[in-house]
């Protein structure tokens, strides 16, 4: 299995997993030609793509969707909410598939599992993706860690992980109060220290490599994240950590055989 962060943050947010000859995008939060582009930067052909799976319906993660299904007759994975939700700003896709919540499907080479997360969408998801030897997950867009998400992070050895904010940074800002409110509530996204925290128990399970998604250009800085990390994950330095960029790919990473 390989993988690669396209691209994360408020701005827009794709990942690319691959196995064999399936390859699926996480979200399609940039444009249609934004993300052949970034593809073409590491490799993957845009018309090789067997599918799109989809976390929930803001526009920072379907903003491409519509364009790519409709150019490459790509199918459309989406909980029923989600596909609703989301009609209005994607238009008519060419093959809708819908997932349940809770429940697995297999798309090729790779077994799909969505989970629920705490984000104010109609009905987010993160994702457990399975080539059969190796588990990569996938969990942005929430406002806490609950035992669920846990549970299910924990069985994988990858795992791109939201680290959308530094609080006092977030209080001290820019931003309006009320959206203040919003980003700190339980559906609004994980804070460096929340992330941090989680890694270093996930790090006694099972997990290799770490991806720190999602971060704030306004709220947050690498120079902070890295050190959070550090302070959380330092006692296992067996442990990759990455941290994803909002305006450029990272390169594609294997989870080995």
């Amino acid at each position: 299995m390989k993988f690669s962060v396209l691209g994360s943050g408020s701005r827009g947010n794709c990942t690319v997993v691959e196995a064999g000859s399936t390859r699926l995008l996480i979200d399609a939060g940039f444009s249609g030609k934004e993300i052949d582009r970034r593809l073409n930067m590491v490799g993957i052909d845009a018309r090789s793509l067997t599918a799109i799976i989809v976390t929930h319906e803001h526009d920072d993660h379907i903003r491409g969707i519509g364009v790519l299904a409709r150019r490459f007759n790509i199918p459309i994975y989406a909980n029923a909410a989600t596909h609703r939700a989301a009609a209005p700003k994607i238009n008519h896709l060419p093959i809708a598939r819908e997932f349940g919540v809770g429940e697995s499907f297999t798309i090729n080479e790779f077994s799909v599992h969505p989970f629920a997360v705490s984000h104010d969408a109609v009905d987010p998801v993160g994702f457990i993706i399975s080539d059969g030897r190796r588990q990569l997950g996938y969990c942005t867009d929430t406002g806490m860690v609950t035992r669920l998400i846990q549970h299910h992070l924990q069985q994988c050895q990858a795992v791109i992980l939201e680290a959308n904010h530094d609080v006092e940074m977030l209080r001290n800002g820019p931003y309006p109060l009320l959206l203040q409110q919003r980003v700190l509530s339980n559906q609004g996204h994980l804070a460096n220290e929340t992330s941090l925290a989680l890694a270093s128990l996930l790090a006694k399970e099972q997990l290799q490599l770490l991806v720190l998604a999602h971060l704030s250009e306004i709220n947050n800085h690498p120079d902070v994240v890295r050190r959070v990390a550090h302070h959380y994950l330092s006692a296992d330095p067996t442990i990759s950590v990455t941290l994803s960029r909002q305006e450029q790919p990272l390169p594609l990473v294997s989870l080995g055989s």
